[in-house]
C-alpha cells in the first residue's frame, strides 16, 4: 500500500461516511503508540522483551493476537509500518513546535511509524521513524485512519 493509496482511501471513506478521515500526523501516531503512557519506550513498556525483542515473524500477523494498548489500539508496534500524513525530514523535531507538530510543509519522502513484521525491534520503539517516497508500495506498509470529525 502506497501513501497515495492510503490518502485515496481516506478520501473515499470520507465521501462514503460524510465524516472527515485522514492519516495521523507523526506526532499523533507516536502518541497513539504510547497508549497514554508518555515515558514508555515501546507500546508495552520499557523492556523490549525476550532476546532483546527479536522474534520471528514471516508475514503480517492477524490483528488482535496481542492485547490492546492504553488507547485500545492493537498491533501498533510491529505488524506493518504505518504511513503518516507528514512529509519526512530527519531533523524536523530539532526545530518543530513543542505542541502538536504538523511536519514539514514539503519534502520528497513521507513519514511512517511503527515497526514491521520483517524488521527487528529497533524500529518498534515509540519514537522510531522511517520514510519512503509516497508512491512506494511494499508488503510491510499499511495505515490507520484518524477520524477528524464531521
Amino acid at each position: 500500500m502506497s501513501w497515495d493509496d492510503a490518502v485515496a482511501y481516506c478520501a473515499w471513506l470520507s465521501a462514503e461516511t460524510g465524516r472527515r478521515w485522514r492519516l495521523p500526523t507523526e506526532a499523533e501516531r507516536e502518541k497513539a503508540m504510547r497508549g497514554g503512557e508518555a515515558g514508555r519506550r515501546y507500546p508495552w513498556g520499557d523492556d523490549p522483551g525476550p532476546d532483546d525483542g527479536r522474534f520471528e515473524q514471516a508475514a503480517p500477523a492477524p490483528v488482535g493476537r496481542q492485547g490492546p494498548n492504553g488507547y485500545g489500539l492493537y498491533d501498533i508496534a510491529y505488524n506493518v509500518h504505518e504511513w503518516c500524513l507528514d512529509w519526512y525530514d530527519a531533523r524536523y523535531y530539532e526545530r518543530s513546535p513543542a505542541r502538536d507538530p504538523r511536519g514539514p510543509a514539503t519534502g520528497t519522502r513521507r513519514a511512517s511509524r511503527g515497526g514491521a513484521w520483517r524488521h527487528q525491534i529497533k524500529v518498534c520503539r515509540n519514537g522510531a521513524r522511517s520514510s519512503l517516497v509516497p508512491t512506494f508500495r511494499y508488503n510491510d506498509y499499511g495505515f490507520r485512519v484518524l477520524f477528524e470529525g464531521a
